[in-house]
């Protein structure tokens, strides 16, 4: 196990982006928010970029609590999906918190606790889906992608829990 972290420790920047969005679901948009940090991005390590991707995604949290903060005084919209709305509002806050918890686990080498925090976020975004009504609810564009860059953040944070050789 020792030889294959190592292999991981050598590879920085756009090298280990490459190699590590070979394992997500969602290569594309991996390489586009690992590559994000002008500033971390060129020489990042994975903690690096699991701290990149957990931005991406709380800063993603944010847009989707915005909007559901706007859409709440939307008068066109039913008093259920108003409803809806407000409860998503609070799931969305947790998830926020959780991923802030995430970035704090990282930075005191709590890699265990970081699976944790991006489940709980990944399971608040689930909540706000089913409180509001119908198939095709108006924050289901931005959970989606939400969800996309919460996998990211998992798939680069077993990394550090799992060095694979990639």
């Amino acid at each position: 196990m020792a030889h294959q972290a190592t292999a991981l420790e050598t590879l920085k920047g756009k090298n280990l982006i490459e190699k590590v969005c070979t394992l997500s679901a969602t290569r594309n948009l991996c390489v586009q928010v690992l590559s994000s940090d002008p500033l971390r991005s060129p020489n990042a390590d994975l903690k690096d970029l699991a701290i990149i991707s957990l931005r991406v995604a709380a800063t993603n949290a944010s847009g989707i609590l915005g909007e559901a903060k706007m859409l709440i005084d939307d008068d066109s919209l039913s008093p259920d999906v108003q409803q809806g709305l407000a409860d998503c509002k609070e799931t969305i806050l947790d998830a926020e918190s959780q991923l802030e918890d995430t970035i704090a686990a990282l930075l005191i080498d709590a890699k265990s606790d970081t699976q944790i925090w991006l489940k709980a976020a990944l399971a608040a975004i689930d909540t706000c889906d089913a409180s509001i009504p119908g198939d095709d609810d108006i924050l289901s564009v931005q959970s989606v992608i939400f969800r996309k860059l919460c996998n990211i953040a998992i798939t680069v944070s077993r990394l550090l829990l799992h060095p694979v050789k990639l």
